[in-house]
């Protein structure tokens, strides 16, 4: 059978968004593109799958609340730009998701929790739980209390720790990139291909890995890969695809073909 028909019949989901994925380029928030997302989710779980949100921004958004010229360089200007931040993001979230009469829940996780069996099994349970009650969780680094030696390196890391921690069936990342291509940076390569499915995550497909050049995210395409290496070798499949239009997680589950498929 088909690797992308396979995806018809995934039914824990987790779908990382970056903060490119929620805002414009001036750092301020695309209110119609987190309305798509909040729509699509709740369709999702509406059909009976279990949708997990892994959400950046707290700290793009608290920045341009407290009106900072750019994204924060020292951990406690990260940490107070996250405070405001994330109650912002949690608001907007909440208003989106409640025209739709979803329940979500925050999360705020820290590296640590994961690594201590019974803080993780605690954890575990919460998404089991909300699972069984139809919550959609959003998931964030608890950036406010977290430092350098307890953080994840980036949220994608921490949403392949929450796809490994939930027994997820999908990791769906969703990035200003349609996928992983050979031959570099589309933006700089024209002739660069986008990769359609890549069976494993070896140094030769590390190698392809650029740079990020966003100033309000932290991740590039290294990151991605070390997280979806780290989902696919405990058994599920990673999707990188665009941000630009949140409905593509419904061609995605379609087994349209879009973005990049890690095949666990």
């Amino acid at each position: 059978m088909d690797n992308r028909l396979k995806l018809k019949d995934k039914k824990r989901i987790v779908i990382k968004v970056g903060t490119t994925s929620l805002t414009y380029p001036n750092g301020r928030i695309d209110l119609k593109r987190v309305s798509n997302l909040a729509w699509v989710l709740t369709d999702l779980r509406s059909g009976g799958r279990e949708v997990m949100l892994v959400s950046s921004g707290a700290i793009a958004v608290g920045a341009e609340r407290l009106k900072l010229a750019e994204r924060p360089a020292e951990v406690k200007g990260k940490q107070a730009a996250s405070a405001v931040g994330q109650a912002i993001l949690m608001q907007m979230y909440e208003n989106f998701f409640m025209q739709y009469n979803q329940v979500i829940a925050q999360i705020l996780l820290t590296k640590d929790v994961l690594e201590d069996e019974t803080r993780k099994l605690n954890a575990r349970n919460t998404f089991f739980t909300l699972f069984e009650m139809g919550v959609i969780p959003v998931v964030n680094e608890n950036d406010t209390v977290s430092v350098e030696e307890l953080g994840f390196s980036e949220n994608d890391e921490l949403s392949a720790y929450v796809a490994c921690l939930t027994d997820a069936d999908l990791l769906i990342i969703l990035s200003d990139k349609d996928g992983l291509y050979a031959g570099g940076d589309p933006d700089v390569n024209p002739n660069s291909v986008l990769i359609d499915e890549v069976s494993e995550i070896n140094g030769d497909i590390i190698a392809l890995a650029g740079e990020t050049k966003s100033k309000l995210g932290t991740g590039g395409m290294a990151t991605k890969l070390v997280s979806a290496k780290m989902a696919v070798d405990n058994g599920i499949d990673v999707i990188m695809a665009s941000n630009r239009d949140p409905s593509i997680i419904f061609k995605i589950l379609d087994g349209e073909k879009h973005g990049t498929l890690f095949v666990s």
